[in-house]
């Protein structure tokens, strides 16, 4: 319920603070006094489109507040506790700013908030109804939403279980749907995998590979330069007349013959023994290096195969064998998991049947329960009608197929159904959906039927109504004054009216007028007490003047009211 509104430079006010209360409150004054600005200032609070041009003229912004008592519902309360805003359970403050350069900043108890978060919110708080708005009733996709509101209870366990399954069903949908579009892909991306691994797997690579090759064809390539270094290095130290080996030997002794003289000429004969002895090693070493030298050209060609082909995975792979060998780790593990998680056509295909089943049956248990419902709904709406004035009607739920008809193929969240409103308003001719034939005058008191019947049940707490009465008048007029009050009953009605029989049922009378302050035009708005309202609703009877015979109309109106 909206508690109280203060608007700020908006449009023609320049400031206002009004406050509402629990019941009906109608808002008259002349034409363009600004009625329908505080609609629409109440409207933007609900997230409604904002513009610059609702910024008072040479002013930087305009600002509209309203606090709201919190609604039962529990989808409003976990949207806040989801968005992380704060709120003790009772009230609700929203404030919006709108600035000259186009700029809406919007506020929920404090804490800032985008346009499309503030319309979800506003969508628990306020439904708003024009002159030619009747979005529910002018769009047939939504008659389904208004036949399960009044089936309550009755259907709200078969549908929550219908659209679990249904939620199952499209996942598994999407996921095969996917499978289909990405077959040929994923189909491709295992080749690829499979030609990387394989080929890597097959060259079979070691760690440290490459520099034992690359050192063994240096040995192989310079063979003939090796052996005759090592021959002639061989020649020297063993072979020569006298050897190198043997002249060593002779300085040895000499050395050791003057070892014991001095302790410095012993330190050198042990160094040159030492020498002596390493020689004699490195000239068997190089007697073996000479003996296991040989020449293979054939290995050589393999040595230079090998290499190139490392040079090609390398090219491909990764610029060392280690890097090779950890690319086709990470291709084995992704090809791995591309295999394994990859579901089949089959099983997709089997997953889908089966859940193809299960929603038929559970949808069509619904359907069946639905079109019970269906004809409470045509009898109710027919009685709110009766009171209307438009007893002559014909109103029923049209479901497009059969229950027997049904199939899977028309199923969406709601379920198997497409149902569309249809009436009859002249008796004698075809029922015809109600889309096409309702005039404006018809279609507001359908709304209000349906009003009637649906405010306690949507939980909406405030709702507003902005001359939907006009056009009509006599015994039709007060028949829609007096459903309008029988709302009022279940949520907060706010309306907008031209019509005195609205306007005297009222629990509350708000007057709206213009007035001049320093040369510029603002709005004003006043609570009317009873004289007040006897005189403002003589005037809606008369015209410009009032009379003592629109006086008394006046007080007979508001007598019959209350």
């Amino acid at each position: 319920m909206l508690l109280e509104l203060r608007i700020h430079n908006f449009a023609i006010i320049e400031d206002i603070s009004l406050d509402f209360a629990q019941g009906m409150t109608v808002l008259t004054g002349e034409t363009g006094a600004g009625k329908s600005i505080i609609i629409d200032a109440v409207g933007l609070l609900a997230g409604g489109r904002g513009s610059a041009d609702y910024v008072r003229h040479n002013t930087k912004k305009c600002v509209l507040e309203g606090h709201f008592t919190m609604p039962k519902t529990s989808q409003l309360k976990q949207l806040l506790d989801d968005e992380a805003i704060e709120h003790d359970h009772e009230l609700l403050s929203i404030q919006r700013e709108i600035y000259h350069t186009g700029r809406s900043v919007c506020r929920v108890n404090g804490s800032l908030v985008t346009i499309s978060l503030l319309k979800e919110i506003g969508s628990y708080l306020i439904d708003i109804h024009g002159q030619n708005e009747h979005q529910e009733l002018m769009q047939s996709e939504n008659h389904i939403q208004l036949l399960d509101y009044f089936g309550d209870n009755k259907l709200e366990k078969l549908k929550a279980d219908y659209q679990k399954d249904y939620q199952e069903y499209k996942a598994t949908q999407k996921r095969y749907n996917d499978w289909q579009d990405k077959e040929q892909e994923i189909a491709q991306k295992i080749d690829i995998l499979r030609f990387q691994t394989d080929e890597i797997a097959e060259a079979d690579l070691m760690p440290d590979e490459e520099e034992e090759l690359e050192e063994e064809e240096r040995r192989l390539a310079n063979f003939q330069n090796i052996m005759e270094s090592l021959t002639a290095s061989y020649q020297v130290l063993q072979e020569g007349e006298p050897s190198g080996l043997e002249m060593v030997g002779r300085a040895m002794d000499e050395m050791e013959n003057i070892a014991e003289v001095d302790q410095h000429l012993g330190e050198i004969s042990e160094r040159l023994t030492d020498a002596f002895y390493q020689l004699q090693e490195l000239a068997s070493e190089i007697y073996n290096e000479m003996d296991q030298q040989e020449y293979d050209e054939e290995r050589l060609n393999e040595i230079a195969s090998r290499l190139n082909l490392i040079q090609q995975l390398k090219r491909k792979y990764g610029k060392t064998i280690p890097e090779i060998l950890a690319f086709y780790e990470k291709s084995t593990e992704e090809l791995d998991r591309i295999e394994n998680s990859t579901e089949s056509k089959s099983a997709l295909l089997d997953q889908l049947e089966e859940l193809e089943e299960r929603l038929l049956v559970k949808g069509k248990k619904l359907s069946k329960i639905r079109r019970k419902v269906a004809d409470e709904l045509a009898e109710a709406i027919h009685e709110q009608l009766k009171a209307l004035y438009m007893d002559k009607v014909e109103f029923v739920v049209n479901f497009h197929t059969t229950l027997e008809e049904l199939t899977v193929d028309s199923a969406n969240r709601n379920g198997l159904d497409t149902v569309e409103f249809f009436i009859s308003t002249n008796p004698g001719e075809p029922q015809k959906p109600l889309t096409k034939i309702a005039s404006g005058g018809e279609l507001s008191r359908m709304m209000l039927a349906m009003k009637s019947i649906f405010a306690k049940s949507q939980g909406i707490t405030s709702i507003i109504f902005d001359e939907i009465d006009t056009g009509v008048s006599g015994r039709v007029a007060q028949a829609i004054a007096e459903k309008i009050h029988s709302i009022s009953v279940h949520s907060q009605v706010l309306c907008i009216t031209h019509l005195p029989q609205v306007a005297a049922i009222a629990d509350y009378h708000l007057y709206v007028k213009k007035a001049m302050i320093e040369d510029r035009t603002t709005t004003e708005a006043i609570i009317l007490e009873e004289p007040g309202r006897v005189e403002e609703i003589a005037r809606m009877l008369s015209g410009t003047q009032t009379t003592e015979v629109s006086l008394q109309a006046a007080e007979e109106l508001r007598r019959n009211a209350q």
